[in-house]
């Protein structure tokens, strides 16, 4: 497949989205992007990445050859619906987001003329020399055109296998570790902060190579990040519960995330961030004497 000319439709350009369609942009990619109802924060985004912007959905349907959603999980089911809606037989529909392989092989029955890519981004977005992996299952020749696109980018495809819903699986069974880490390095530092032992902790954390403890400073971004990180984990959750696993800790760090829900995308210091967490549990429940 000749990259060069492909056109791809760029279902959402938020900060992953719109650092892929840069990816494919480096390499004369043409990438759409829909404009109707969107923030100024995604048409800055877009504008940014070179993305060419057009006013209507059912418009950036029918020029895309190749559609990439990379939107909120919470939305992808209803992202494809509106796909589906306008029609996209005969073509490649990317399911990029962290759902669970059961809402991706939905997302397939939804959109049945075409070719249901299940993908799953594992890194951050590509900028800055960062190279996230591209986890791709699905038809064979599909996964191989996907990878082709980015084959020459910072983004890293990799193909897992025929089975959709295959590359979801891996990415919610890393979630489950790596964001749940956060939430309970962020926990454990809230609670030595308190009383006053956080740099102490620290030290200690400091001791073993890599431990979250020791990142204070990403205690704000998992803050600000908490809007996309819960939706991401209820649905984790849920794949456990099919597993026949518990959930508890999941659905435990989805709470958590929800505390944080004022913080989407805004600039905080770690005593801000900690801030939002805490709960008066002296007072919850009793009056003022």
């Amino acid at each position: 497949m000749d990259s060069e000319a492909i056109t791809v439709g760029l279902l959402h350009p938020g900060s992953m989205g719109a650092a892929f369609g840069a990816q494919l942009r480096r390499h004369n990619v043409q990438v759409l992007w829909c404009t109707d109802g969107r923030s100024s924060r995604s048409r800055a985004r877009a504008e940014n990445a070179g993305l060419e912007g057009v006013h209507r959905l059912p418009q950036l349907v029918a020029r895309a050859d190749v559609l990439l959603s990379l939107c909120p999980p919470a939305a992808a089911v209803d992202v494809a619906q509106q796909v589906a809606a306008c029609g996209f037989d005969g073509r490649l529909y990317v399911e990029a987001n962290a759902i669970t392989p059961r809402r991706v092989r939905d997302v397939a029955e939804l959109i049945l003329g075409a070719v249901v890519i299940d993908g799953a981004v594992v890194g951050s977005p590509p900028v800055g020399g960062k190279q996230p992996t591209l986890y791709l299952s699905g038809a064979p020749d599909g996964c191989s055109q996907v990878a082709s696109l980015f084959a020459a980018s910072d983004v890293k495809p990799h193909v897992l296998g025929a089975e959709v819903g295959t590359a979801s699986a891996l990415k919610l069974s890393y979630s489950s570790f790596q964001k749940v880490s956060r939430i309970l390095a962020a926990l454990a530092y809230g609670v030595a902060d308190t009383n006053g032992v956080a740099d102490e902790l620290v030290k200690i954390a400091g001791k073993r190579g890599g431990s979250y403890l020791a990142e204070t400073g990403y205690i704000p971004k998992t803050a600000s990040r908490a809007w996309r990180w819960g939706p991401e984990l209820d649905d984790a959750a849920a794949l456990l519960r099919e597993a026949g696993l518990p959930d508890d800790l999941m659905r435990a760090a989805s709470g958590v995330l929800h505390q944080w829900a004022g913080a989407r995308d805004r600039e905080l210091t770690v005593a801000e961030a900690l801030a939002l967490l805490h709960v008066d549990h002296g007072r919850e429940g009793h009056d003022e004497p």
